[in-house]
């Protein structure tokens, strides 16, 4: 009996493993498709998959994309597909969005980012239909 509870528990750890390793490659292929929107995914699968609450949800999907983002920019620079004067002034602003947006992170209640994130989501879905 002990060791039927063990492969069980070992069995629902591999496709644990498996379906975060699928999700990992569905949020890769939307970020180096669009250079981007992976958090879109992200976000919804590690709140349903690993139980985790939004704000940590959030954190860890920015973790999670940070160096997706970086190996992306590395192959469009390669490329030549990036235009230096956009990169460095949507760039700081970036920069300085991350800072500001991962500070109010850490001091909004997490049901406010709930909401916020589905307003820019149905602000996206909407955009992309018009």
């Amino acid at each position: 009996m002990i060791m039927k509870k063990s492969f069980l528990k070992k069995n629902g750890l591999l496709k644990k493993r498996l379906l975060l390793t699928a999700i990992g490659m569905i949020i890769g292929l939307l970020n180096g498709f669009f250079g981007g929107g992976g958090g879109m995914v992200c976000v919804p699968a590690l709140e349903r998959v690993l139980k985790l609450d939004n704000k940590h949800a959030h954190a860890t999907a920015i973790a999670v994309i940070f160096p997706l983002s970086l190996v992306s920019c590395a192959i469009y620079i390669f490329k030549g597909a990036i235009q230096s004067l956009p990169l460095l002034t949507v760039g700081l602003g970036v920069l300085l969005g991350g800072i500001i947006g991962s500070i109010a992170l850490k001091i909004l209640p997490g049901k406010i980012v709930r909401i916020v994130f589905a307003f820019v989501m149905l602000a996206g879905g909407i955009r992309l239909l018009i």
